[in-house]
């Protein structure tokens, strides 16, 4: 592992070895969250996820699906990139696994286009699910046809280059959160919510008992009851000075 070369930006994380030296680094062995957990994921969406963990870890709005529909859900490997220059996609492809989602950023705003058929194909051999990349995705039609899902900050033909070291498997900031090796990844057509490893079983627990409470409610309002009265809003909004007339006040 060599130092980062002179100007270099400043890393989100940077470690250290031998006192002083900073350096580059891959990390080959993280610890993903249990496949059981990840499992009880399917077919749960991004919003109850995100509102079941107390409206937290959903990404940047400006990240969008480019294709739909899809779901995915999966662990994160993570890619630290510096701008314009897609070299460290290469080395994460090599520490993705089956069920992995691949979560990659630049060191500061940029829309290239990263990533394309080819990277993809790799991604896809190993039974990866996914790219969440904050920045440009190109070919677009041939990752449709493919069918593996990118949800990125922009559509973008502009190429990058291969010249600068970055990080794979720290913790990065992607889109706005914090994103750490190994964390639970949910991704479909609303958006993408991250959540810790740790907690994931908890919150899995509250994603499930929401979806059962909504499917009730579902049920009441298909027999026709409207969620004023289900979710008692009637007294509070006249708590609150809402008042109902039957005609309108005059002028």
């Amino acid at each position: 592992m060599s130092a980062n070369p002179p100007g270099r930006s400043v890393l989100r994380q940077v470690f250290i070895i031998k006192g002083r030296i900073r350096v580059n680094v891959v990390v080959r062995n993280i610890q993903r969250t249990d496949s059981a957990v990840v499992a009880g994921y399917k077919g749960i969406g991004v919003a109850t996820v995100h509102e079941a963990q107390g409206r937290k870890g959903l990404l940047a709005s400006y990240m969008r699906p480019i294709y739909r529909p899809c779901h995915i859900v999966g662990t994160a490997v993570t890619c630290e990139m510096a701008p314009g220059d897609n070299w460290m996609l290469h080395a994460a492809v090599e520490q993705c696994k089956k069920g992995d989602i691949l979560v990659a950023a630049p060191t500061s705003p940029c829309e290239d286009g990263y990533f394309g058929e080819l990277i993809a194909t790799q991604l896809q051999t190993r039974g990866v699910l996914g790219l969440v990349l904050e920045a440009g995705c190109r070919d677009v039609m041939e990752l449709t046809k493919m069918q593996f899902p990118v949800w990125s900050k922009a559509v973008f033909a502009q190429g990058t280059v291969k010249e600068t070291v970055g990080n794979v498997n720290i913790p990065i900031v992607c889109a706005g959160q914090l994103i750490n090796p190994g964390d639970l990844i949910v991704a479909d057509d609303d958006g993408i919510v991250v959540v810790r490893r740790k907690e994931a079983a908890d919150v899995l627990r509250m994603s499930v008992e929401r979806e059962e409470k909504e499917a009730k409610s579902r049920q009441r309002y298909l027999n026709g009851e409207l969620s004023l009265d289900v979710n008692n809003m009637r007294a509070k909004l006249a708590e609150r000075g809402l008042q109902w007339l039957d005609n309108p006040p005059e002028d």
